[in-house]
């Protein structure tokens, strides 16, 4: 068995319902390797917070630049890491297995593939959907050094005014048939939602962490296999040094020096 092998299956067994992973989600190489030292499993990239430290929105990454940083994450430490892929980078089917080799050349252990289109900014018809996550499934668990995770997102509940939970719950039974390792449907945290969300499904379901969410223990009862925060990490990050920098440049004082020593004293450990 390959590393990156070995790597993917520990991180699919790492999808325990009712023992959650918690899956922080590093924008950098630093970011990963502190992430890395305060005991985390697994690691996830964030497309947001990938994009910002290039001073661009969501969804301004090309698929080399997000495959080169997943590459540059997975380096950067032992534990497996899962790349967000957004769509894949494409709509066809071709487009979608070759963003999935890539993952599979970026030594990624897994990655997420999106139902929106970005271009059309519309969800994917449910039919065309399937078969992209079909194409992901089919190169991903291909992978010459052993099969990587896969793990549909359905977005409806981010992207559509009037989301229909039925609808999205039959996305995501069509993508677990489809051959998905990990189903993700980000945006509820109620318990009620999540529950059946849970309920419906056969395969580990991933949870973004979110204000008024639940505390892991608590999605860990629901049934909850994986948590993840998104770019909520990166953009705390962004919000500390905002503070400080406004402190610094409007009233010339330096009350942020405790956290930086707290930081500068993180570094030293995990670097």
């Amino acid at each position: 068995m390959t590393e990156q092998a070995a790597k993917a299956a520990r991180f699919l067994d790492l999808h325990r319902p009712g023992d959650p992973l918690v899956m922080p989600n590093p924008w950098d190489i630093g970011s990963a390797r502190l992430m890395a030292s305060l005991g985390f499993a697994a690691l996830a990239t964030t497309s947001s917070g990938f994009a910002a430290t290039l001073g661009r929105l969501d969804g301004g990454v090309s698929r080399d630049e997000a495959l080169a940083h997943a590459a540059a994450i997975v380096h950067a430490t032992d534990l497996p890491v899962s790349a967000d892929l957004e769509n894949c980078f494409a709509s066809d089917l071709e487009g979608v297995a070759e963003t999935a080799r890539g993952a599979v050349a970026a030594g990624l252990a897994g990655f997420s593939i999106e139902d929106y289109d970005p271009d059309a900014k519309a969800i994917y018809e449910r039919g065309l959907a399937v078969e992209r996550v079909r194409a992901a499934v089919e190169t991903a668990h291909a992978a010459p050094g052993g099969a990587l995770v896969v793990t549909a997102r359905a977005e409806g509940y981010l992207r559509e005014k009037e989301p229909d939970r039925d609808e999205i719950i039959g996305r995501l039974q069509a993508y677990q048939e489809a051959g998905a390792d990990v189903l993700f449907a980000p945006g509820p945290v109620d318990p009620e939602t999540v529950s059946a969300i849970v309920s419906s499904l056969d395969r580990p379901v991933n949870v973004l962490a979110r204000k008024g969410a639940p505390p892991v223990a608590e999605l860990g009862k629901l049934g909850v296999a994986r948590i993840s925060v998104g770019g909520a990490l990166a953009f705390t990050a962004i919000g500390g040094w905002i503070g400080a920098a406004r402190e610094l440049h409007e009233q010339g004082t330096y009350s942020y020096f405790d956290q930086m020593a707290e930081g500068a004293g993180a570094v030293r450990a995990a670097f």
